[in-house]
């Protein structure tokens, strides 16, 4: 069960998947457009040592969007991942994301199930957006996927992440996506190499590579993501994706 949601928020199923999604009753909503921001990060046994800074860095985010001219047309949702798919909470308006929430909100677990968090975090995406367009919103997003190691335990496969992408970039209930898988500790080439052929195989628009998980590179990774999810709702309108950061 999602761990900071309340019931103003309606469950999706995801077909294919043991595990759905959550999101803001559509007739709870207050503006007519939205930029779905949706942040997926690995929580498996072998990121204990930086567990504190993987908090840090996604308060940080929040705080960071609060700061957007948008902020009122910004919707996040957190999905953390082991070996199982857990959201911590679903799509909300950002005005509903307080920083002590997320406390102690991280809980390192076992083994890495990349392609099942990755295929539910974008059919989440899909389907959202698709619910909202057809009460007439103008929707778009920013997928941001972070982890630090190879997919050892998943049900999904890489064909259906594919899929997943391509379904959210073809349904045209999104104006425009902005995908980046995130690899943290980029120093290892064998993960490095992993996670480029991932990005350019299942469609991510974007590949960034942290050399190491320290506090300094975490920060910079939230101001990253936060500066992206900020320009992505800027660009809503423009029938554009947002401008792409380097990082």
């Amino acid at each position: 069960m999602p761990l900071l949601n309340d019931n103003s928020m309606e469950d999706y199923a995801v077909q294919g998947a043991h595990y759905g999604f959550s999101a803001k009753r559509i007739d709870e909503l207050g503006a007519s457009e939205y930029t779905l921001g949706l942040i997926v990060v690995d929580v498996s046994g072998s990121v204990a040592s930086f567990e504190k800074e993987i908090e840090a860095t996604v308060k940080e985010i929040v705080r960071a969007c609060r700061h957007s001219p948008r902020a009122d047309n910004l919707m996040l949702r957190l999905v953390t991942f082991d070996n199982n798919v857990q959201e911590i909470h679903g799509f909300k308006p950002l005005i509903d994301c307080h920083d002590a929430d997320y406390d102690a909100a991280i809980m390192i677990g076992g083994t890495t199930a990349l392609y099942d968090a990755t295929y539910n975090g974008m059919s989440s995406v899909s389907q959202y957006a698709k619910s909202l367009t057809n009460q007439d919103f103008d929707v778009n997003a920013a997928v941001f996927v972070i982890t630090d190691g190879q997919d050892n335990a998943s049900t999904a496969t890489r064909s259906m992440v594919k899929d997943a992408f391509r379904q959210a970039l073809t349904s045209e209930s999104l104006e425009s996506l902005v995908s980046v898988l995130i690899g943290v500790n980029g120093d290892d080439p064998g993960l490095d190499t992993y996670l480029t052929d991932l990005q350019l195989e299942a469609g991510f628009g974007q590949y960034v590579s942290l050399g190491e998980a320290s506090a300094r590179e975490l920060a910079k990774l939230g101001d990253f993501v936060s500066k992206s999810i900020s320009l992505q709702s800027v660009a809503l309108g423009t029938g554009q994706a947002g401008q792409s950061l380097t990082f």
